[in-house]
């Protein structure tokens, strides 16, 4: 039993942080049909900008994780400003804004690793020190990631449902043109949803690398995972994001106990398979008729 308590620990951490970098992949898919590719850069510059702040500025944590959440929420703007915004409504927007993202995250690494460097850094916002609880230990920096992980997605699916932008989120969402008809402004309502994406993937960033290290690259991982649970969940479907998150989380752990780390990325993808053969649109999606 206590093994198994041990694996659901970990695995609840794990899934806790790849919901939060899932959800503002599947935010921004859900409202504007695109793959934003830069992800893990912005999840990068999160981590790199906590850091900084509290290493080079030595400003307080809080105040430390905020200028990172706001910096990369501006640059998630700024993604659609200057490059998703002159190609929407062109044909084959879906690809073209696939690869300009790839583009831009690559450039915004070159970037990171110029002004950081390639050596490994501590994340300083890492909390040392463990609860046990029977013959289970828990660290407090793992009880606190799934804490925060779940007060964002509250936050996060009540700002959604219960407040008018939320609303004018969802309704562009499930209709660009209706929603343009009823007076939403549709390019600030984009605007936003990078923005949104742009602030988790920053704290997606600062988890990550409180686990392990600062690193110019250290978002292709996660993003990559964060991809496939979308898939998994259904391209688009937000809350259905954070069930396959805390699954696939639970999932690894499981297979890095029984069989080994080596496997695990294996078998996700071997999961993945399965999942679409049985249902093509994501085990929370939809089907959609076409009307001839």
């Amino acid at each position: 039993m206590d093994v198994l308590f041990q694996i659901i620990a970990s695995g609840l951490t794990l899934g806790a942080v790849y919901a939060i970098s899932t959800v503002g992949l599947a935010l921004v898919f859900g409202a504007m049909s695109m793959l934003n590719m830069s992800h893990g850069a912005l999840m990068a510059l999160g981590g790199y900008m906590a850091w900084f702040t509290l290493t080079g500025l030595g400003l307080p944590p809080a105040l430390g994780v905020l200028v990172a959440v706001g910096v990369c929420a501006a640059v998630g703007a700024l993604i659609y400003l200057l490059i998703a915004r002159p190609m929407l409504g062109a044909e084959g927007f879906e690809t073209r804004i696939f690869i300009a993202t790839i583009g831009f995250g690559a450039v915004m690494e070159s970037a990171i690793l110029m002004a950081f460097g390639p050596q490994p850094k501590p994340q300083p916002l890492a909390v040392q020190g463990g609860i046990g609880l029977g013959g289970v230990h828990l660290p407090v920096q793992n009880l606190l990631i799934l804490g925060l992980s779940m007060a964002l997605m509250l936050a996060l699916g009540l700002f959604l449902q219960k407040s008018r932008i939320g609303m004018a989120i969802r309704a562009t969402a499930q209709n660009r043109d209706a929603a343009r008809l009823m007076g939403v402004r549709i390019g600030g309502v984009y605007a936003l949803v990078l923005a949104i994406s742009g602030g988790l993937a920053a704290i997606s960033g600062i988890t990550v690398s409180s686990l392990s290290s600062l690193l110019p690259n250290m978002g292709g991982d996660p993003m990559l995972k964060a991809f496939i649970i979308c898939v998994v969940a259904g391209l688009g479907r937000v809350p259905g994001s954070v069930v396959a998150a805390l699954f696939i989380g639970l999932f690894e752990a499981a297979v890095q106990y029984t069989i080994g780390v080596r496997f695990s990325f294996a078998l996700l993808l071997l999961l993945v398979i399965v999942v679409l053969i049985w249902k093509p649109q994501g085990v929370f999606g939809r089907h959609q008729g076409v009307r001839l």
